[in-house]
This record gives C-alpha cells, structure tokens and sequence, in this order.
C-alpha cells in the first residue's frame, strides 16, 4: 500500500511541474508584442513613402506629356495653345490634373505651372 501510495503522489508531482511548464509567461508574452508592434512600425514607415514616389514620377510625366503635345501643336499650327486647345486639337486625351498651360502674351510661348498649392502636394518639388 505505500509503494502505492508513493507512486500517486509522485504521478501528482509529475502532472503538476508539466502544466506548469507548458505554457508561456507574462514577460515573454509582453517581450513577443512589443518585439511584433517595433517591426509593424518599421513596415509602415518605410512603406509609406511608396505613394508619395509614384505621384511624383506621375508629376514629371504630365509635365513633359505637356510640352510633347506644346511642341507638336506649335509644329502642326504654328503657335502654341493652352491645355484645353491641345485636349481640343487631339495632341492630349485628356487635360492634367496637377499643370495648366497659359500661352504668354509676351514670347507667345505656353507657360507649364502648377495648379492650386493644395491639390499639388506631390508635385511641389517638380513644378
């Protein structure tokens, strides 16, 4: 009977230290998170100037669309117009969404400058 005995309360030892040892504690758990929100943070930084490259490569792209369809106009006609004659004539699909042309009374020359500050943020630094 106590060799019975000794082995119950043995097995009892046994199942104790194993569920006290299966699971993880509160400080690695907290070291797991903190560790998860520190890389989260560096994903979002470093993809958030993603779009702001994308805009701005758009910006010079409209810019020199632009001065082909000037060019080809001033070339077809002889003298330049503004973004709406090019839509009109056919050299631009469609007018821009961040430049507008404004032919210059003086040199007769189409001038290229920015829309209105807020819609141009991405293009402040090619206008």
């Amino acid at each position: 009977m106590f060799t019975y005995l000794q082995a119950t309360s043995r097995r009892r030892k046994h199942a104790r230290n194993e569920t006290a040892e299966a699971g993880f504690t509160l400080i690695e758990l907290l070291v797991v998170i903190v560790i998860l929100g520190i890389l989260s943070a560096i994903v979002v930084f470093s993809v958030r100037g993603i779009n702001d490259k994308g805009q701005g490569s758009a910006c010079k792209t409209d810019k020199s669309t632009i001065q082909t369809a000037e060019e080809a106009m001033f070339a077809s006609s002889g003298k330049y117009g503004t973004v709406d004659e090019l839509v009109t004539a056919g050299f631009l699909s469609s007018a821009s969404n961040w430049y507008v042309a404004a032919v210059n009374p003086a040199t007769g020359k189409a001038d290229i400058t920015l829309k209105a500050p807020a819609d141009t943020n991405a293009c402040k630094d090619f206008g």
